[in-house]
Order: structure tokens, then C-alpha cells, then sequence
């Protein structure tokens, strides 16, 4: 059945798909067409079961179906879909996301990731007059133009498109460098600093696989963003509520006396499974938004009524004492169970994690960037994939991609993982 899905949705869908790593381009093989979903379960079209290491691609924290979100939206659907005027509800969220994130002041609600990241590029520019952006190759932040975009030849130079119908005037402005390189990153700075007006970053790149930045690189993002009068913007789509309560922000004030990002992003799981991100900023910025300020934005469908009852029952649940405890030691026994694993075959292994998202790596040591993430074996890792997928375990299809552990997954679950991989490590 899934591959009459396919060709039936290659035939009005391009690629047969409506987002391009579900198509198993990068694998091979037919895309597993879900059935439904429950716990840290799918059942494909086939009927056959799956665990599941994506959750939608991180949203699904507290797994499918969990009742106390399912009542939330059963009971807000019941009150309409849409109004296209303010509610109640998303003040709630919006102050249930500032509770959590210290570094918040004001949030505007909207519908995607990108959504979020186009915007908070925006306002960026517009809060301090500036045109020039810093990001960093293999960090993601939606498929916004601006932010669609490759190294340049030198620190000098600026990036390139990476996609067709981008035009080059579209992302001149926007720099791109190593990740976790400190010294390009002050060079940067020095030719550039006055004329940028934000530095964009994953605290936590869950696009190249799972790197994280190290200590030395964020702390001194933070302090030449200051020093300069960029804004430093925390892209959390992933990592937001997903890796602690405080989202990685909070990870690193743990280790940088006083840090805080000036802006962030977030997703996902804010919106329990539903369309639903944010932007959010210290009020002086955020003011600089319309209806306050010049500044545009707007949404058909921001602050949607069913998405907000999903994301603060979400945010409830995962607010609770223990939560992220347990789930990051239920992440860590899957990443050691994995790598001691491929060690015992002999293999080269490595692996990283934080809260409920983690990666990994068939190379060794834990690469810091993405020309490093590049040189790791495409066909081993298919290999490995496609024995996962005949096991009935469901990681990303994609080298380059985080996976999830949620709530609802077991020990056992991470054990019968475990045991899939060791049996392909042996053969392998």
C-alpha cells in the first residue's frame, strides 16, 4: 500500500510529497505512509508498527495522542477552528512561553518555523537600521530567501543561494560562517560589525545531525554582538522547550554568567503538534512591531485557537517537576545504548544529546561543524536506516537530521532499538 500511495501522490504532489526529506531521496526506497500514531508509535499503510525517533520532527514530546492534549483540542475545536480576532488563549500561551524563557519579554505568535524566522529577521533589520546578517553553514532556519543561502569565498564576501528562484541580491547580505570557529567569527566582526544587524544561530544545530555550539563560541557571539549593537538571535525551533524547560538558552546561562539572546525563535513543540511558532524579544524590540511600530507583520491564522489550547496543555505537561529528568536520561540510554553497540562490532561510533533530541554519527570524534558532519558515510548510514526501518524502528531518513525520544517511549523501546542496531552492527 505504501507504494501505491506514492505513485498516487507522485502524480499530484511534486516528488510525491508535500515537505522534500519525507521522500527517501536521500536513502532510497518508498516514503512509509503513516496510518495513525500513538504513544511513541506509527502504523504505516501496511499496518505495520513502528517505533517512532522523529515525532513529527520534534513537536511530539509527550508522544501521540497524549490524553490530556487530545482533551484540550477535542474541547477547543468544539468552540471554533478560527476566529481572525484575539482570544483568550493565546495570551495564556504567550505567557506560559515568557514564564519559561527568561530572556522574553513580549512574543508575537504565527503559524511556522519560518514564519518566525522570516519575521524575526525583519524586525531585527528594522530595530537597528541595519542590513548585514551573520548565520552559519549547516545551521537551518526555514526556507525563508534570506536565510536559503551558502558560504562565500572569504570573510569579505557574502553567501550564495542554494536555491533556484532566490536571486543573488536576495541573500547579499547575509554572511555565512563555520560553525563553532571562533576566530572566523571575530573577523567577521571586524570587517563587518557596524553594518550588522544580527547574528542568526541554532544554539543546538539539529539540521547538520545533532552539533552542538561549544561554550567559548556562544560567549563570544553574546559579547561581540554587544559590543557591535547586533542582536543575537536563538534560533529554538528544535532545541526550544524540547532540550530543557528554558530551552537551550537556559543551558548556556548555566555556564555564561549573564548570558541571554537578544531574540529568539521558537516551534514545534510550543505548538504540541499543531501549526504554531513564535518570535520573541526584550519589549523595546518587540514594540517595533505593527500595530506599535513600523515594522510589518501579520497572520491569517496566528494565535489559532485549537493550536493554542494544544501547545499550553503541552507546555503543562512538560512544565511538571521530573519531566525533563527523565526524558534526558531516557535519551542518554538510547545514544550509549547505540554507540556501545557499534563499539562491540568494532565500528566507528559517536553520539550527542540533550532533553529529548539527540544524533549521531558513524565517525568518531563528534564532529563541531558542518564540513566535518559532510565527510561522515552516506551509504553506511543507508545501510543502517533501511535495516532500522525492517526492524520497525523509524529514525529520520536523512544523514543530517536529529531525532526525538518523547515521553512515551520505554525503556523497552529504547532496548528493542538497541538490539535492532546491535544485530546490523554485527553484520555490517
Amino acid at each position: 500500500m505504501n507504494d501505491v500511495l506514492f505513485e498516487r501522490a507522485k502524480a499530484v504532489i511534486p516528488g510525491g510529497v508535500n515537505s522534500p526529506v519525507r521522500a527517501f531521496r536521500a536513502v532510497g526506497g518508498t516514503p512509509r505512509f503513516v496510518q495513525r500514531a500513538q504513544g511513541a508509535y506509527f502504523w504505516d499503510a501496511d499496518g505495520k508498527k513502528y517505533i517512532d525517533y522523529i515525532g513529527s520532527w520534534g513537536p511530539m514530546i509527550l508522544g501521540h495522542g497524549h490524553p490530556a492534549v487530545l482533551e484540550a483540542v477535542q474541547k477547543a475545536a468544539l468552540d471554533g477552528f478560527s476566529f481572525g480576532a484575539p482570544t483568550e488563549r493565546e495570551v495564556e500561551l504567550a505567557e506560559a512561553i515568557i514564564a519559561a524563557v527568561p530572556s522574553l519579554e513580549m512574543v508575537r505568535l504565527v503559524s511556522s518555523g519560518t514564519e518566525a524566522g522570516m519575521s524575526a529577521l525583519r524586525l531585527a533589520r528594522g530595530a537597528t537600521g541595519r542590513s548585514k546578517i551573520i548565520k552559519f553553514e549547516g545551521c537551518y532556519h526555514g526556507h525563508a530567501d534570506a536565510l536559503l543561502v551558502k558560504a562565500g569565498s572569504g570573510l569579505a564576501t557574502f553567501g550564495n543561494p542554494t536555491s533556484a528562484g532566490v536571486p543573488p541580491e536576495v541573500v547579499a547580505q547575509t554572511i555565512v560562517l563555520e560553525f563553532n570557529n571562533v576566530e572566523q567569527l571575530e573577523e567577521a566582526f571586524k570587517i563587518h560589525g557596524p553594518e550588522l544587524a544580527c547574528l542568526m544561530i541554532e544554539p543546538i544545530a539539529g539540521n547538520m545531525n545533532f552539533v552542538r555550539s561549544s561554550v567559548p563560541f556562544m560567549k563570544r557571539c553574546r559579547e561581540l554582538c554587544s559590543q557591535y549593537g547586533a542582536l543575537l538571535v536563538f534560533d529554538e525551533v528544535m532545541s526550544g522547550f524540547r532540550v530543557a524547560l528554558g530551552s537551550a538558552q537556559s543551558i548556556y546561562a548555566q555556564l555564561i554568567p549573564g548570558f541571554e539572546p537578544d531574540m529568539t525563535v521558537l516551534g514545534k513543540v510550543i505548538g504540541g503538534g499543531m501549526p504554531l511558532a513564535a518570535f520573541g524579544g526584550k519589549r523595546a524590540v518587540m514594540e517595533k512591531l505593527a500595530p506599535l511600530g513600523p515594522v510589518y507583520q501579520a497572520g491569517t491564522l496566528s494565535g489559532n485557537p485549537v493550536a493554542t489550547a494544544c501547545g499550553l496543555a503541552t507546555l503543562k505537561e512538560i512544565s511538571k517537576p521530573g519531566f525533563f529528568e527523565t526524558l534526558g536520561t531516557r535519551t542518554q540510554h538510547l545514544v550509549t545504548g547505540l554507540t556501545q553497540a557499534a563499539h562491540a562490532a568494532g565500528l566507528p561510533f559517536c553520539g550527542d544529546c540533550q532533553g529529548g533530541m539527540f544524533g549521531f554519527f558513524l565517525m568518531e570524534p563528534l564532529p563541531q561543524n558542518y564540513a566535518t558532519v559532510m565527510t561522515t558515510d552516506g551509504p553506511k548510514f543507508n545501510a543502517f536506516f533501511h535495516a532500522m526501518l525492517d526492524a520497525g524502528v523509524y529514525f529520520a531518513p536523512a544523514l543530517y537530521e536529529a531525532g526525538f525520544v518523547s515521553a512515551a517511549h520505554t525503556d523497552a523501546d529504547i532496548d528493542a532499538t538497541v538490539q535492532a542496531a546491535a544485530a546490523h552492527f554485527a553484520k555490517a
